[in-house]
């Protein structure tokens, strides 16, 4: 959950963001060495009036700022592909659950189970209970396994959304008419929130994502009751 003035990410939930999260501050790094370097270079040349007369024509210093720039890319896009092929990844999943987006709600359909499916709506502030976030929480949360591979299938009924969870690591456009896919590995136990992100119209704001991540025994014994109460 994020939190007042954090400036980093939220704590990963799931192996691939712990992969982002390794990329980022991977490439973060590269970026400080050249912004050092560059600022370094510009001081040296406003505070100096000496001049190299071999640094005016010089091969070696252009093959090396030829190179070198070629190869810091090459060190960035490398772990850039593994990550986006590892998000891409689907492989035996142990839960599938349809995510469709509304003009402002979201509906979840488990469709390994017969009739369990519902509606997501945000709790509004005049009914939160201490302890709950305004404009994050819903009435009916996405309960899911812990440490089991979940596939989410993201469409819309209406216009554009997007179903994200920054915790996850997992961002998905809903579109009308098409089925997109992603999936996941929750590695602990948790709630973790998420919003729309896709602009959809005056009330995107209000329809957030709440994912609550259950040991395998409860997630058992929650879609029983469900499906008993339904």
């Amino acid at each position: 959950m994020a939190h007042p003035s954090q400036l980093g990410f939220q704590d990963a939930a799931s192996p691939v963001m712990e992969e982002l999260l390794h990329f980022h501050d991977h490439a973060l790094m590269i970026v400080f060495l050249i912004s050092t370097l560059v600022l370094y270079i510009i001081i040296a040349m406003v505070s100096t009036k000496l001049t190299n007369k071999y640094i005016l024509d010089s091969q070696e210093i252009e093959i090396v700022w030829t190179i070198l720039p070629a190869v810091i890319l090459i060190l960035i896009a490398l772990p850039s592909l593994r990550i986006l092929y590892l998000m891409d990844e689907i492989n035996d999943p142990h839960l599938t659950i349809k995510a469709i987006g509304h003009q402002w709600y979201w509906s979840y359909e488990y469709t390994d189970y017969k009739n369990l499916g519902f509606d997501s709506y945000m709790v509004p502030t005049q009914y939160l209970t201490p302890g709950q976030f305004r404009l994050l929480e819903t009435d009916t949360r996405m309960v899911i396994p812990m440490e089991s591979p979940v596939r989410i299938l993201v469409t819309a009924e209406d216009v554009l959304h997007s179903w994200a969870v920054p915790a996850l690591g997992v961002k998905m456009d809903a579109v009308p008419g098409r089925l997109n896919q992603t999936a996941f590995i929750s590695s602990r136990p948790g709630v973790f929130y998420g919003q729309c992100s896709e602009i959809c119209g005056a009330n995107h704001s209000f329809m957030p994502i709440v994912v609550e991540s259950v040991p395998l025994k409860n997630f058992e014994s929650w879609s029983s009751l469900t499906l008993h109460l339904a």
